[in-house]
């Protein structure tokens, strides 16, 4: 693949459509099952589907477990397959894309517990220096 068009293909994902399609929708990543496979889930829940990465994002964009992306259900109706739909974006820029209108709201961020009782991290500090003991 050349430079120009994997640029162009990158810079897709970062900005989301302005609207979505009826077939549309976003998913949130649970597996890659390989052979660009992936199992999502959709925003009721319930709901998951074996998605087919779209041949222009292969070998150019990952897709980690917990990401989201942007599936159509009907490029693959007609096949006689347990797909049951595409990849047609990546979500990249995840703050730009929850702007939207049509973000899920079961897929709202939600802030990370603060437990008053649990002293202040320590993580990336000096460990306390002999003279401080005293």
């Amino acid at each position: 693949m050349s430079r120009r068009k994997l640029r162009n293909t990158v810079e897709e994902t970062l900005t989301p459509p302005d609207t979505l399609l009826q077939y549309e929708a976003i998913a949130r990543v649970i597996k890659a099952n390989g052979k660009d496979l992936y199992t999502v889930q959709l925003p009721s829940g319930a709901d998951t589907l074996l998605v087919e990465l779209d041949a222009k994002f292969r070998a150019t964009v990952w897709i980690k477990r917990g990401g989201y992306v942007l599936v159509d259900t009907s490029k693959t109706s007609g096949r006689d397959n347990k797909i049951q739909g595409e990849i047609v974006n990546v979500v990249r820029d995840e703050k730009v894309w929850r702007k939207q209108s049509y973000w899920p709201t079961e897929f709202v961020k939600k802030p990370a517990p603060v437990d008053s009782d649990e002293e202040e991290s320590v993580a990336g500090k000096m460990p306390p220096s002999d003279s401080e003991e005293d």
